[in-house]
């Protein structure tokens, strides 16, 4: 059955330098009326980068809104126009100092969508060449060096919380594994 939704009105409520927020009036498949409050959000990557030995690195960085730090596959926002892959090294280079001899699509996500438009890309990242990082203003973070099956128990251990590195974890395992990844469809 086709359960679409069609937007009759949008209302932006606020728009700022990461997110847009609009609140829509649509109709229902049943013909009933609904409000769906929206954030838009240009997407983002994530990348994990595993050197030869098989020791992954995350940065531990404080989460404003869960008011602690979280351990993450270093990540970032997309710009407008952006490549995923573009956006990977970036981000790869400013927060850890690392390049990547090889990045591997490991898909999208989608982290929130019962009223977020974000996609997250996933990238493994392979041959790394250290180097200095070089953070962005007012980012502040530690990078941490964890084998990939420890990061495995901290998910099982629910010590790991943020989905984008919980999945990239897992795709990475999969694909070190010797199962290749998918290629991604036209969004990656």
């Amino acid at each position: 059955m086709d359960y679409t939704e069609t937007m009759l009105e949008s209302r932006e409520i606020y728009s700022g330098r990461i997110i847009r927020v609009h609140v829509d009036e649509v109709e229902l498949s049943d013909g009933t009326r609904s409000r769906r409050e929206i954030v838009d959000h240009h997407g983002g990557v994530a990348v994990l980068p595993v050197d030869a030995e098989g020791y992954a690195y995350c940065v531990r960085q404080y989460r404003y809104a869960y008011g602690k730090s979280l351990l993450e596959a270093p990540a970032g926002k997309l710009e407008p126009g952006e490549r995923p892959e573009d956006c990977a090294l970036r981000e790869l280079s400013e927060e850890t100092g690392f390049t990547a001899g090889r990045l591997v699509p490991l898909g999208w996500l989608y982290p929130s969508p019962g009223y977020c438009s974000e996609v997250l890309y996933l990238f493994l990242a392979t041959g790394l060449k250290p180097g200095r990082a070089h953070l962005d203003p007012g980012e502040f973070l530690d990078v941490e060096r964890h084998s990939l099956a420890e990061l495995e128990e901290m998910v099982l251990r629910n010590e790991l919380h943020d989905a984008k590195t919980v999945t990239a974890v897992w795709r990475a395992r999969r694909f070190l594994a010797g199962e290749e990844a998918r290629p991604c469809p036209a969004q990656c």
